[in-house]
């Protein structure tokens, strides 16, 4: 290492005597030559001799100082934020996401490393915030998937005993069925959401009628609406197509319906709208539900958040979080209005794309 500094001290002061000998032979050059014109001098080989020596040390001396003027102004200028910025890299490296570089003076010489460290301090602040994800996801997933397993682990022990009425075998068989079902759409969800992030699914657009769409996503809850005696509200204009990914936004509404039908009450309503102008569809699905306060619904698009505990056996927190990763990737907007005790209604907006050929021909 200190070879390496040997060597590139000696390749510094070279390039400073070589830029000193040269500007200093230039203008001397050009001084003596501009004197012995206008004084009409001769300048003998003993007087050249003498002002090339005296010439030669003074370059060389210049370049001394020059070399060790630029070592010092790299060490405070160059090595010690860089050594700076290198120390709190290694430590990120090695997992800490706490650390920040304080900005170097105010000065005008040091605006590019401050930029470097504020760009820096803002990629620190991101990964921390993604490692608080990861360790959240990983507690939440845990946590879910130790529920149900629990839970289908009693009713297979109890399903074990002998003398156990038709009645609860039944009960119990139904409960391991359910929470199977459960664990498989969380498994699924969380696949999905995983694919979804990681850009690892991208839109295959194409032209469908979006008005349909909609109506095969609503009759899918048919058996449930008329179970519980919940009214159905449309109003769905006729032959509205879009340019998009239709299975991807079949999540959308299947994930917005089944949250509407979820937490409303048996003999609520649930409203389906689709409208539409040149430029944008505009779907709306309300409900008469439970509603969500306004502080639930900062929360709402965030994974494995739950408002509505009562309501937990019945999902696992991923439906919106998932509506809301296809939403962003179809560059479309989504936003909730709600009221706690009157309901609530969500609100996707998308764009139609390009002109379609099926709206040309009607």
């Amino acid at each position: 290492m200190n070879y390496k500094k040997i060597i590139h001290g000696i390749n510094n002061w070279l390039v400073f005597f070589l830029l000193a000998g040269f500007v200093t032979t230039c203008c001397m050059t050009l001084f003596v030559t501009v004197v012995a014109e206008t004084l009409d001098l001769t300048f003998t080989e003993q007087n050249i001799s003498t002002a090339a020596k005296l010439t030669f040390g003074n370059v060389v001396l210049l370049s001394i100082l020059f070399t060790a003027i630029d070592a010092v102004r790299r060490r405070l200028m160059v090595e010690r934020p860089t050594r700076r910025i290198v120390s709190a890299a290694e430590k990120i490296t090695k997992g800490d996401f706490t650390v920040r570089i304080e900005p170097l003076n105010d000065n005008h010489a040091y605006e590019s490393f401050n930029s470097i460290i504020d760009c820096f301090n803002k990629m620190a602040t991101e990964l921390g915030s993604v490692e608080t994800l990861r360790t959240d996801f990983i507690a939440n997933v845990s946590h879910e998937l130790k529920t149900p397993l629990a839970v289908m682990q009693n009713y297979g022990t109890m399903l074990q005993s002998p003398d156990l009425p038709e009645e609860k075998r039944i009960e119990y068989a139904k409960g391991i069925t359910d929470n199977s079902r459960r664990l498989a759409s969380l498994i699924t969800n969380i696949l999905k959401l995983n694919k979804l992030e990681n850009q690892q699914i991208f839109p295959v657009a194409s032209s469908f009628d979006l008005s349909e769409q909609l109506c095969e996503s609503l009759l899918q809850f048919e058996e449930i609406w008329e179970q519980r005696e919940i009214e159905i509200d449309t109003h769905i204009e006729d032959s509205v197509y879009i340019n998009s990914d239709p299975e991807l936004l079949s999540l959308v509404w299947n994930n917005l319906l089944s949250n509407a039908f979820k937490f409303t009450p048996d003999g609520g309503k649930v409203s389906v709208l689709l409208s539409a102008d040149e430029d944008f569809a505009t779907v709306r699905v309300s409900d008469t539900g439970c509603g969500i306060s306004p502080e639930t619904g900062k929360h709402i698009f965030e994974k494995f958040y739950q408002g509505d505990t009562s309501h937990s056996t019945q999902g696992n927190g991923l439906g919106l979080a998932l509506v809301k990763r296809v939403v962003d990737i179809l560059q479309g907007e989504i936003s909730v209005e709600s009221e706690v005790g009157k309901g609530s209604v969500f609100t996707v907006k998308l764009g139609r794309g390009e002109r379609l050929e099926a709206q040309k021909a009607e």
